[in-house]
């Protein structure tokens, strides 16, 4: 590429927090690798694995055409390796992916031209496919929602939130913030916090893929509304919230989690925070059918997980078959 065009493109630094995940690095690392739009820099930092994951990246990033750092160290946990990375990191924009994710091609040339496009975005987010340990679509964000653009922080406190993957931020948006290293769930304080500030953008495209297996600590729904919780109790000051106010958010949100803990396994949580906030509920017909869930028969539950998951896989198939395509649909 011509050095001369090279400095007028945006300049993307692409973080990646690397964890026990050498099955999926090399994917991870290849989909940064053949973005549509490099990145200025890639720096991977491994927190600790014992999987052998470090000889893998290294052995990836012998094929990378910019610049690429590797830091392997001792285990330090997701956000102090975010503020990390961050740390070392320069630029207009900032990414990070996790090392079971992936970008799908066009991923940065798509959130930098929408960022462009939006001075007043402190962020901007795309949906996901969630893929399987086996790279199978097996559902995607944009079936959950249309989410919302530009002001989201109502959304953010209901506990809608979209995956981490597919964000790209504004570097100067985060200078003021780090991530919380007492946190479980790295992206929801930083989402609320950033929601202070300015808009979210929203791109209605999927770009990226999101792995569910068994490490992860989104499947973990009740540790994840806790985690939500308690980051809503820290920044209630910073978002204008009063006392009363933040009791009528959080008693809707708990409302509204019953539903989705039911759906998903947790069945005590769910009947638990049913009672507790029912004065959350927003109509007659809310509280009807979140009871109504909880009064049908688990194994329905999971009857219709697998047959929409099913359904999905032969609507997709496997994420190759959408990468050969360059982006999702």
């Amino acid at each position: 590429m011509d050095p001369l065009k090279t400095e007028t493109l945006p300049a993307v630094f692409v973080a990646v927090p690397s964890h026990n995940h050498a099955t999926f690095v090399e994917q991870c690392l290849r989909s940064i690798i053949g973005q549509t739009l490099q990145p200025r820099k890639l720096l991977v930092i491994d927190d600790g694995s014992r999987d052998g994951s470090p000889g893998i990246i290294e052995r990836v990033l012998k094929d990378c055409p910019f610049d690429c750092e590797l830091i392997a160290r001792d285990n330090r946990g997701l956000c102090a390796t975010l503020n990390e990375a961050y740390a070392f990191s320069n630029g207009e924009f900032f990414g990070y992916l996790g090392s079971d994710d992936v970008w799908l091609p066009s991923f940065l040339a798509e959130q930098t031209s929408l960022l462009a496009r939006r001075p007043n975005a402190v962020l901007a987010f795309a949906h996901a496919y969630l893929i399987d340990e086996h790279d199978s679509i097996v559902d995607s964000t944009a079936e959950w929602t249309d989410f919302a653009d530009g002001d989201l922080q109502p959304l953010l406190l209901r506990g809608t939130i979209f995956s981490s993957p597919g964000v790209l931020y504004r570097h100067a948006s985060l200078a003021n913030h780090r991530w919380n290293e007492g946190a479980r769930l790295e992206d929801y304080e930083m989402y609320l916090k950033l929601s202070a500030e300015g808009e979210f953008a929203r791109n209605q495209n999927i770009l990226c893929a999101w792995r569910q297996h068994g490490g992860n600590a989104s499947r973990d729904l009740p540790l994840m509304y806790a985690e939500m919780i308690g980051a809503q109790d820290r920044l209630a000051s910073n978002l204008g919230l009063s006392t009363s106010e933040l009791d009528r958010v959080q008693t809707e949100m708990k409302f509204a989690a019953s539903e989705n803990l039911v759906r998903h396994g947790f069945r005590y949580e769910a009947a638990r925070l049913f009672v507790d906030n029912i004065r959350g509920a927003r109509s007659v017909a809310d509280v009807f059918r979140t009871a109504l869930r909880l009064a049908v028969p688990q194994t329905l539950f999971q009857w219709n997980r697998r047959r929409k998951r099913e359904s999905t896989r032969k609507r997709y198939g496997k994420l190759q078959d959408v990468l050969q395509t360059g982006r999702g649909d």
